[in-house]
């Protein structure tokens, strides 16, 4: 039984790692089942045990997703000393992996229009919300701003970074776009967050 749920889980990532490949390559739309099989190599009976369409594999790749983003913010908080260091550490480390042409595609191309954007927002919110408020409450707590603004702030900023993002991945040049979006960002955070970057970490 152990044996037999241990494959089963293995047969399930490389089923996703796969179709993760294929989805960054060629986009959900491009992307068939039959082309996920043949690139596995597992069977159609195999593949529908594990997802019982290509929106629930693409879900599935979407989680693996986060978990690979989570991992990239924690990186960027690594050194940082402040509330509001971390603030703008996470914002600003999103709207650098909208150049990842796995991101790009997936997260900031196709997912918004496979999931609708109102569900990819709640899975937004659900996932990186709450670590955004708590930092700005914080924030508040050494007076970098008032108290009553936090809500609203986490909203505003997790919109602004996410419509960043979008802009630097929809572009013709991702990577040229992202140092003017860059700076957009920054002088936003400066806004909000006040004081010099440096007095941050």
């Amino acid at each position: 039984m152990n044996r037999n749920a241990t494959r089963g889980r293995a047969t399930r990532e490389h089923i996703v790692a796969v179709a993760t490949d294929l989805f960054a390559a060629d986009g959900y739309e491009a992307t068939s089942i039959e082309a996920v099989m043949r690139a596995s190599g597992v069977s159609k009976g195999a593949l529908y045990h594990h997802f019982p369409g290509k929106d629930a594999l693409f879900e599935a790749v979407l989680g693996g997703l986060d978990a690979r983003i989570e991992a990239a913010l924690r990186r960027a908080a690594v050194g940082v000393g402040t509330p509001a260091g971390l603030v703008r550490a996470g914002c600003t480390a999103w709207v650098r992996l909208a150049v990842d042409p796995v991101v790009q595609q997936i997260m900031l191309i196709d997912a918004p229009t496979v999931l609708g954007w109102q569900r990819w927002r709640e899975r937004d919110e659900a996932t990186f919300l709450g670590d955004l408020r708590r930092a700005l409450a914080a924030a508040a707590e050494q007076g970098v701003l008032d108290r009553g603004h936090v809500d609203v702030f986490a909203h505003a900023l997790l919109a602004s970074a996410n419509e960043t993002a979008l802009l630097v991945a929809r572009a013709d040049d991702p990577a040229a776009a992202l140092a003017g979006a860059q700076d957009a960002l920054d002088e936003l955070l400066d806004r909000v967050l006040g004081g010099p970057r440096s007095a941050e970490r």
